[in-house]
């Protein structure tokens, strides 16, 4: 009897000490960070109403506690910063301070590297000026790239136009071109947009993008080891990853067997290069597990956001018809019909460049996804935060702070043109990020959303295949997606 007392005295000391020290350490850091909704104890503000997601509730939120507050993700605490003035303090004025990265489980899970060349600064840094390097020397900045991207847009024309102004749903299409100018630059081939093995790849990318934003993320990345023995989306997702790195690698072993260190292909044949000068460097900057992880993230960024805007582009011009209309007369004005349009006419054409920002800008709800975190102990806004805090600047607010833009809440053109109708630059605006962790293929990204979306309007006019008829724009998007649909449209070709 006095065993299973002991036993039971002992169990009760197993869990009791623990949750006591997890309590007094959260009430510890609690006291030292900016105010913030009261977290429920090892669970943080994870279940919590009126905190997640932070693009929906961070307006209540910095209502009640300020444009800096504190939210508990489990046990661990994040700073989210709102409005811009708040995030360029952060990102631009203290850069360094506030330019490192967390782990992400889920990232890690899905490959170790992938994890750790986004916190292992140094690791990063090369990573990042190689890839940047490379972009460059396969013509990003210069009219080659322009010229791919040119022709891609023209292929992906041709297979609207097969569609014959029937509704369609544009995803695996607008996708597979998109992918298709950065599968050249890392592959050095295009695909078919009907390959099985292509979709098969871009519906996995489909997914690790889409992930991020579900609650099954936030909860995988608070509790990693706990979620990796229950069931649920992260386990097809995992499988799905794990298919794409096993390709990925045969690639990279058959660019192996071709590859002519004089005359480099693509980026696999350039880090293969860099590889083989840097194999008697002590410390692994490159290596072979590494370039799987490169490859897989350039392939999933320089996919995902390019085509997710466009997407956006033909639904929110299907809505305003009005607004598409203005485009396609300053694109006839401007090259006519039969003129392809280039980087050099973006000058000539401030409306439709004015559009093109103004749907990044609207586009605000998938900015949050990418933390930062403290590389210090940091003094920031009156407040002293301890060295390795994640860090969450929310982007989406600062595209809809009032203090910035006109209108924020309304789709308008006019927030990127001034009163001559001319373009203009708005500070505010920073659908790639800015400071030390900017997305160091935005200028690929700028050319191929303007190429795109022009040559799109010159060729279709786009409508809606629905009877929905709400009137926002951004709830009635909302609302496709999460039944994870996308809106069907119909592009009508227009007469030369």
């Amino acid at each position: 009897m006095e065993l299973v007392a002991g036993a039971g005295l002992l169990f009760l000391l197993c869990v009791v000490f623990p949750l006591c020290f997890i309590s007094f350490q959260m009430h510890k850091r609690q006291s030292q960070l900016p105010p913030g909704p009261t977290p429920w104890l090892f669970l943080g503000n994870v279940f919590q109403k009126g905190v997640f997601p932070l693009h929906g509730c961070y307006k209540k939120l910095m209502k009640k506690y300020g444009p800096i507050f504190t939210i508990w993700v489990g046990p661990q605490p994040m700073l989210v910063l709102c409005g811009y003035e708040m995030v360029k303090d952060a990102l631009v004025d203290h850069s360094e301070e506030f330019g490192g990265r967390p782990l992400i489980p889920i990232n890690y899970r899905i490959h170790k590297s992938l994890g750790k060349q986004g916190i292992n600064n140094r690791k990063w840094r090369e990573h990042r000026r190689f890839l940047l390097s490379t972009l460059r020397d396969f013509g990003m900045g210069k009219k080659t790239m322009s010229e791919r991207v040119q022709k891609e847009a023209l292929c992906l024309v041709q297979e609207i136009a097969t569609t014959q102004g029937k509704a369609f749903d544009p995803t695996n299409t607008v996708f597979s071109a998109v992918s298709n100018v950065i599968c050249a630059v890392v592959f050095g081939t295009r695909f078919d947009y009907k390959d099985p093995v292509f979709q098969e790849n871009l519906h996995v990318i489909d997914n690790f993008i889409n992930f991020f934003h579900t609650y099954c993320a936030l909860i995988y990345n608070t509790f990693p080891k706990i979620m990796d023995y229950l069931p649920g989306p992260h386990k097809k997702l995992l499988s799905g990853c794990a298919k794409v790195f096993a390709r990925f690698h045969e690639r990279v072993e058959a660019h192996k067997q071709t590859l002519d260190p004089q005359d480099p292909q693509d980026y696999i044949d350039c880090y293969l290069i860099k590889l083989k000068k840097e194999q008697n460097v002590e410390e692994n900057i490159f290596s072979s597990e590494e370039i799987i992880a490169s490859v897989f993230g350039i392939f999933a960024a320089g996919t995902g956001t390019v085509s997710k805007t466009l997407l956006y582009s033909l639904f929110l011009m299907a809505k305003f018809p009005h607004i598409q209309a203005k485009v396609q007369a300053e694109i006839d004005e401007v090259l006519g019909a039969n003129c392809a349009p280039g980087m050099e006419d973006r000058v000539r054409m401030p409306f439709t460049n004015a559009v093109v920002h103004e749907i990044q800008r609207y586009e605000s709800t998938s900015l949050e996804s990418v933390p930062r975190q403290t590389t210090c102990r940091t003094v920031f806004r009156d407040f002293t935060i301890p060295q390795y805090t994640t860090v969450m600047p929310l982007l989406s607010s600062v595209h809809l702070d009032p203090l910035q833009w006109e209108t924020p809440e309304e789709f308008n053109p006019g927030h990127f043109l001034d009163e001559k109708g001319e373009f203009r630059k708005r500070d505010a605006f920073m659908p790639f990020s800015i400071g030390k962790r900017q997305c160091p293929g935005e200028a690929l990204a700028r050319m191929e959303l303007f190429l795109f979306f022009s040559t799109l309007l010159q060729n279709f006019t786009f409508q809606l295949a629905t009877d929905d008829a709400e009137r926002d724009a951004r709830s009635l998007f909302q609302k496709y997606k999460a039944r994870d649909l996308y809106p069907h449209i119909r592009a009508i070709k227009r007469s030369k």
